[in-house]
């Protein structure tokens, strides 16, 4: 891994992603309610679909902000840390389209 910088490329939307990732959690403790509740299962599915959507979406914004402050800082430094952070956006790309 390439050693971290300063600031996290998401660091000016800290809070907001704070805040919908709490919004997520709250989600994951409705569906555990929904499960010891007995609650008919496509209903849960239902839910389950939105948590993994929710999730999805910080994933995409996450990959937003490292293309844009990250990999975009590196390439201004050099081509080689800028390939290198590619590669890396690249990686993490692929573990979230397989999720």
């Amino acid at each position: 891994m390439l050693e971290s910088h300063s600031m996290a490329g998401y660091t000016l939307y800290k809070d907001d992603y704070s805040a919908r990732l709490r919004r997520i959690e709250g989600q994951v403790r409705g569906l555990q309610r929904m499960i010891d509740e007995d609650t008919y299962c496509i209903d849960v599915l239902t839910q389950v679909s939105s948590v993994v959507k929710a999730l999805h979406g910080v994933g995409v914004g996450l990959v937003d902000e490292h293309l844009r402050h990250c990999v975009r800082e590196a390439a201004d430094r050099s081509e080689e840390e800028g390939d290198a952070k590619f590669s890396e956006a690249r990686e993490a790309i692929a573990r979230l389209l397989r999720s």
